[in-house]
């Protein structure tokens, strides 16, 4: 038995599909997942997920925006409350995107404007991230 990995955003089913490996952005750096994983319960960061397919071998690739992710007798359940494919990422306005809202953090000038632009430029950092590196060997 491998992974039964489901990515649920609050609307829907946003993937399902087996797995042989997964990486997960958590609150405390990325955690790897592999089948027999002890059960787990774990907060997810706005961030790069990885998940290395069953049948193709290939890592499939997402941005996602904070959730959980629940590991238990193979099954991972991944809930988010926003999730984008790598292949939909455009590299070009991803990087545009980091760009200005590192800039526009940067010159923040109050904490209440600060933490406003935080998640903007957590979601920016894993987009240009996702678009600009390679997956995972």
């Amino acid at each position: 038995m491998n992974l039964e990995v489901s990515i649920i955003v609050p609307d829907r089913v946003f993937w399902k599909e087996s797995a042989k490996e997964i990486i997960l952005p958590t609150l405390n750096g990325q955690m790897g997942i592999l089948k027999n994983h002890i059960p787990i319960l774990t907060g997810l960061d706005i961030g790069v997920l990885y998940i290395r397919t069953l049948f193709s071998n290939e890592w499939t690739i997402f941005v996602v925006m904070g959730g959980f992710a629940l590991v238990n007798n193979n099954k991972v359940t991944i809930l988010v409350n926003e999730a984008e494919s790598g292949l939909n990422i455009d590299s070009i306005e991803a990087e545009q995107t980091f760009l200005s809202s590192k800039s526009s953090l940067e010159l923040a000038d109050n904490t209440k404007k600060k933490l406003e632009l935080e998640s903007q430029f957590k979601r920016a950092r894993a987009r240009y991230q996702l678009s600009s590196q390679k997956r995972p060997s």
